[in-house]
């Protein structure tokens, strides 16, 4: 029997092996009815017919893609990206801005909850992409060359050791019951000195001095409470606002507009055409969506296109098969072999795997199924605004 065992891991090992050479996915179920991985599935993404470059695309003004390197920071990445790209919309000038100066205030506001709610209130890295328009509204916002997160002669972002004495702390201030908010939020900030910097009281932007709220008013006079954030859950009645039930809401915030799946799709689909770019978030741990050939699409292993609907998306996060696992920023459209193809910044690792650096391609059908939220300027969605408005 054990040699059984070691024969399938081998026969395992070798047909992983072949069926990445191929550039194929694959997939190994973590556990059979047997208890070991018997099957493998596998994707040859040979057969979609995709655009393979940037260039075969129109894209919309955004700057190069960055890498989140060691952090669970895509949502700043996503939203500020689109905020990037928001500034040039609005003619108010191309000016990278900064990530980790965002990053390091939702710490503090995640702490604060933390303590308001005697420990009940989750502090972790994840976030969601309206966060970034909150963060900039109290806090404001700094260039991208003013507050970079880096300490020292660091290379790149790695926030592991941070979390790990963040959360001893936390888990400290609980056990003893220290509830004192200005206390835990000065002693949380010395810890996010220590590893991320102070994040700047002024600076000098084309030679003037401003602090990041005057930066933020009177230089990027972005319209922060312009932006809105589409979800498509059955489970609530649509046409309403409510929450987005993933644990990276972690301020509960029931503001999401739901609306049923063919007008979520119908008004991402527009506003794109229309000129607007889109911060999206939802399932990226799936073996569609593969950073060697830069694609993500619905698997033939799992559901025909013509089965997308309401209720199979519905069933996936119930399962939790359909989860929040990151957040991009879609930049453009092409239609494509009678197909609907996305343009994807994405500042995660797996999007530097690929002969296109930095991007992704994303299939309509991958959007339907896997993408559970989207964040974009009102008014590149008249006719659902309209719907909320009557």
């Amino acid at each position: 029997m054990r040699r059984q065992i070691i024969f399938l891991l081998v026969l395992s090992t070798i047909a992983l092996s072949w069926a990445q050479q191929r550039d194929q996915a694959v997939y190994v179920p973590e556990k059979s009815f047997y208890g070991r991985p018997d099957t493998i599935l596998t994707l040859d993404f040979s057969r979609f017919q995709h655009p393979q470059r940037i260039e075969d695309y129109q894209p919309l003004f955004h700057f190069s893609p960055i890498p989140q390197d060691t952090t669970n920071t895509c949502w700043a990445f996503a939203a500020t990206s689109l905020l990037e790209s928001e500034l040039h919309r609005l003619g108010r000038g191309d000016i990278p801005l900064s990530r980790m100066h965002t990053v390091y205030w939702e710490y503090v506001e995640k702490v604060r909850r933390f303590v308001q709610k005697q420990g009940h209130s989750l502090v972790a890295p994840g976030s969601q992409i309206n966060a970034v328009f909150l963060r900039m509204i109290k806090y404001g916002a700094v260039p991208a060359d003013v507050y970079t997160g880096l300490i020292g002669d660091q290379k790149a972002l790695d926030e592991r050791k941070m979390l790990r004495e963040l959360r001893a702390y936390l888990n400290y201030v609980k056990e003893k019951e220290v509830w004192y908010e200005d206390q835990v939020i000065a002693n949380t900030r010395m810890i996010l000195n220590r590893y991320m910097g102070p994040p700047p009281e002024q600076f000098t932007f084309e030679g003037k001095t401003f602090t990041p709220l005057t930066f933020s008013h009177k230089v990027l006079n972005l319209p922060l409470n312009d932006y809105v954030s589409l979800i498509s859950f059955k489970k609530y009645p649509f046409w309403t606002r409510n929450t987005y039930p993933v644990p990276d809401n972690w301020w509960d915030d029931h503001g999401y507009y739901n609306v049923p799946l063919d007008d979520f799709y119908r008004g991402l689909k527009d506003a794109i055409q229309k000129g607007y770019s889109i911060s999206i978030a939802g399932d990226v741990s799936e073996p569609g969506k593969y950073g060697k050939v830069d694609l993500a699409v619905v698997p033939t292993f799992d559901i025909p296109a013509s089965f997308i609907d309401q209720d199979s998306r519905e069933f996936r996060f119930d399962n939790r098969t359909s989860r929040d696992d990151h957040g991009v920023h879609l930049v453009g459209y092409k239609r494509f072999a009678d197909a609907d193809w996305f343009l994807i910044k994405d500042s995660a690792a797996s999007a530097w795997k690929g002969a296109v650096k930095g991007y992704f391609f994303f299939n309509g059908d991958y959007i339907r199924l896997k993408i559970l939220c989207y964040t974009v300027h009102k008014d590149a969605i008249p006719e659902v605004m309209q719907k909320f408005a009557d």
